[in-house]
């Protein structure tokens, strides 16, 4: 049987933005893409506005997946979450930073919105790359750090690289990752 495989979902387990995790995901089920959300941890995450999701599994199996050859046949695109908990739990993860890098590498799509485009550049796949990050930030300047070519416009992408720049931009960086995950091969 020939089918789509998932988008991976990464949200901190504390402070994700809301929008940009509930957004996407609504736009997701509206097109039928199946999709999980992990974490750094398992269980349940909440957001900054309030919301919760549940994390499926962490980072460390995900990759232990990835790295037997199991997750390529059930993953084919990977968006990551901002939002305030992004730099303390996402931005420095080694285990996201490779997985990141191995589906940079089988150029599969890869989003960061808000806050979290700054993993793509501490991943080390951002270089003469066009991106758009959350104003005023941190972020900004790991963006700038790394050679990421800056763009004001709320969503850019950039190849397989989708990233957007906040909540208000939340619905559209949805709708590019669930385009790009359609234009993916079956398996």
């Amino acid at each position: 049987m020939i089918k789509k495989r998932k988008i991976l979902v990464v949200i901190a387990p504390e402070n994700f933005r809301d929008e940009e995790l509930n957004e996407p995901v609504a736009v997701f089920e509206e097109n039928g893409i199946e999709y999980e959300i992990v974490s750094t941890e398992k269980g349940q995450a909440r957001g900054m506005l309030g919301a919760y999701a549940y994390a499926e599994t962490d980072l460390k199996d995900i990759l232990e997946t990835i790295r037997s050859g199991k997750g390529d046949a059930e993953y084919s695109a990977l968006m990551i979450v901002g939002g305030s908990g992004a730099p303390e739990y996402l931005w420095n993860n080694e285990e996201l930073h490779e997985i990141v890098r191995r589906f940079d590498i089988e150029k599969q799509p890869v989003g960061a919105i808000c806050l979290s485009p700054a993993v793509l550049a501490n991943a080390g796949i951002l270089k003469s790359r066009e991106v758009t990050v959350f104003k005023d930030s941190a972020a900004l300047r790991i963006l700038k750090k790394a050679d990421a070519r800056i763009s004001s416009d709320q969503v850019v992408t950039d190849s397989n690289i989708i990233t957007a720049d906040g909540p208000e931009a939340a619905g559209e960086f949805g709708r590019r990752m669930a385009e790009a995950f359609l234009k993916t091969p079956e398996v």
